[in-house]
């Protein structure tokens, strides 16, 4: 059992590199709970039967659990306190250094939980029939969302508020 789960998370790991990179946006938070997302996966891998693709399997456990993980996250406050040569470095990073993909993501955390899965399988290219079965919502509810999504994202890009 662990050498197929082994074989199996290495052939679909940018799935857990995917929902990280969507669901969190610090270094280390990604760090920690890509080895999070992966013990779930274990945890829940005798309950995989075969009776969906594995990636499909992979990426609903993953987007659960990242969605867990947020919620507990919530009721933590966090506060940290920046220098002002930090917050400088920020500010002049996000404006001259930020490629197209960092802005997406930026624009996607601004995503309810769903629609940052919904958006993500769409980016990995799922079938609107796939994506409503993962995220259990109906065919038609999903294409509408999709495109909802796709529109809040234009419009983050064009108010340059990403």
């Amino acid at each position: 059992m662990k050498d197929e789960f082994t074989d199996l998370l290495y052939q679909n790991q940018g799935i857990v590199h995917k929902v990280c990179n969507i669901y969190f946006r610090d270094r280390l938070e990604k760090e920690d709970y890509h080895q999070e997302l992966i013990i779930q996966l274990w945890k829940a891998f005798p309950s995989y039967h075969g009776t969906a693709k594995f990636s499909t399997w992979m990426y609903r456990v993953c987007i659960n659990a990242a969605i867990d993980i947020m919620r507990k996250e919530k009721f933590q406050l966090k506060q940290v306190k920046l220098s002002e040569v930090e917050i400088d470095h920020i500010s002049s990073a996000d404006d001259t250094n930020q490629t197209n993909k960092e802005k997406l993501y930026s624009a996607i955390d601004k995503l309810s939980s769903i629609d940052k899965a919904i958006i993500a399988l769409y980016l990995d290219e799922y079938t609107y029939k796939e994506i409503s079965e993962m995220i259990g919502i109906s065919v038609s509810n999903t294409g509408v969302k999709i495109q909802r999504i796709k529109t809040q994202i234009l419009k983050s890009f064009e108010n340059g508020n990403h």
